[in-house]
Parts: C-alpha cells; sequence; structure tokens
C-alpha cells in the first residue's frame, strides 16, 4: 500500500511538471538562455529549497566551462556591469533575496527571475523573467484536488512537499543545461573533465 501510494504521488508530480513545461513561454526561455551566453560571469543566488536548485544550475554551469558563482559563497568575487544574476524565488519577493538583486542592478548587472511571481519586488526590477506556473487541470475527484493541493502548497497542514516551484524550477535548469550543451556543443566527456576530482 505504502509504495503504490508514493507511486501515485510521483504520477501526480509528473503529471503536473508536464503541465507546467507546457506553460513556459519560448520567448522567456530564449532570452534566458541568450543571456547566459552573453554573460561575463554568471551569479546564482535563492533562499531555502530554491537555493539549493540554484547552486546545482550554478554547478552545472561550471560543468559546461562558464564562469558562474553562487551568492553569499566565501570565494564568490566582485560583481560587474558586464555580469548576470540567476535568482531562483517562486515568490520573488523574500527579502534578503531582493535586497541582493537590488545591489546587483546598482551594480548594472542584468538581472535575470525563474519565479511564478512576475508582480513581485524583484520580477520590477528584473531583465529577463521566465515564469514556471501552477498549472492545474479540473480534478473532479476530492481526494484527488486534496493531494494536489498539498504539493502545491495551498494548504498548510501535512504538506512536506510545499509547493512544485522547486522541483519544476530544477528539471527546468537541468533542460536549459542541456540546451546549452547542444549550441555549444559540448560533449560528456568535457563535463566530466570540469567534474570534482578531490571527493
Amino acid at each position: 500500500m505504502a509504495t503504490r501510494r508514493v507511486r501515485d504521488m510521483m504520477r501526480l508530480m509528473a503529471r503536473r511538471i508536464l503541465g507546467i513545461a507546457e506553460s513556459l513561454s519560448d520567448e522567456e526561455v530564449e532570452q534566458f538562455v541568450e543571456e547566459i551566453l552573453k554573460a561575463g560571469r554568471i551569479y546564482v543566488m535563492g533562499a531555502g529549497r530554491s537555493g539549493l536548485v540554484a547552486k546545482a544550475f550554478a554547478m552545472r554551469l561550471m560543468h559546461l566551462g562558464f564562469s558562474s558563482f553562487v551568492v553569499g559563497e566565501t570565494i564568490t568575487p566582485a560583481m560587474t556591469g558586464n555580469d548576470l544574476m540567476v535568482v531562483f524565488s517562486g515568490s520573488g519577493k523574500t527579502k534578503t533575496v531582493a535586497d541582493i538583486a537590488e545591489t546587483a542592478k546598482e551594480i548594472g548587472a542584468r538581472l535575470a527571475l525563474i519565479t511564478s511571481n512576475r508582480d513581485s519586488r524583484i520580477g520590477r526590477i528584473a531583465d529577463i523573467i521566465v515564469i514556471i506556473e501552477h498549472q492545474r487541470d479540473e480534478v473532479k475527484d476530492d481526494g484527488a484536488e486534496f493531494e494536489i493541493r498539498q504539493m502545491m502548497g495551498e494548504h498548510k497542514s501535512f504538506a512536506p512537499l510545499g509547493t512544485l516551484f522547486e522541483t519544476a524550477a530544477m528539471i527546468f535548469a537541468d533542460a536549459v543545461i542541456s540546451r546549452l550543451m547542444e549550441i555549444t556543443q559540448t560533449d560528456e566527456k568535457e563535463l566530466k573533465n570540469r567534474h570534482a576530482n578531490i571527493e
């Protein structure tokens, strides 16, 4: 029973992710990819689980040969006007993240926001926004509707998954890396050569 329920939840999540993928704007994604390709250096950041997605994205960019850094790490260099900051924030208004995003804009850097909320503090100053929306299909079964609402974070209790934003953002980030591999004609062997070898 437990295994079946876990499988059911995974299938439900997969359906939600597919809906989110279908809702992506081609124009927004293309702009985002172009900004990465022309950036001097790429700084990534996010808070909480979004911060973990940001770190994973920075690591993959490094594997691809881009100069990427995680905001807040001790080895992160000074930002310039030739650089790009990529922010992962579902709400687009987390105070600590928004404060740093505003500082990046003051420096003259470009700002890309991956979010579910275009009309937000960070969204209002971003140069590029990619919207990862919560797509909702019509659900007639009350039990299924309850489970969807739990995963979407629409109920506070019994919702360990909180929201699908971070999961969708992680898949989106990996898909962008795959697209960048195609554009730069980078093969997996080159990625492996840049992978940590002292762990």
